[in-house]
């Protein structure tokens, strides 16, 4: 009897970790739609969400994607990360949501 539990519970466990899923990588550039509705499929607004990126982290992403003199940098409200930058000789506001995406203001 004990060795059927222990054999439904690996099982159990084995098929369990099947479903596990792993995060997309984060796209630095923001070329992947953040968000994407019937009307509009090529969308480049941050996503709204739970952000897990630190300041620092959130500013290597930023410099990462090519901008410069990153300026207050502060999460706002609605999980995303929203600064001033230069990019091409340019001062732009640039934001970061908690996909790792980068879109220029």
């Amino acid at each position: 009897m004990k060795t059927l539990i222990i054999a439904t519970a690996v099982a159990a466990l084995s098929a369990s970790s099947a479903f596990a899923q792993t995060a997309p990588a984060a796209n630095p550039d923001g070329d992947t739609p953040a968000v994407a509705t019937p009307e509009n499929t090529s969308a480049t607004a941050p996503v709204e969400g739970a952000n897990s990126f630190t300041e620092e982290q959130a500013r290597e992403r930023i410099a990462e994607a090519g901008y410069t003199e990153v300026t207050d940098l502060k999460l706002d409200d609605k999980g995303v990360w929203r600064a001033g930058a230069n990019k091409d000789g340019k001062t732009v506001a640039v934001s970061m949501d908690y996909q790792g995406n980068i879109i220029a203001n």
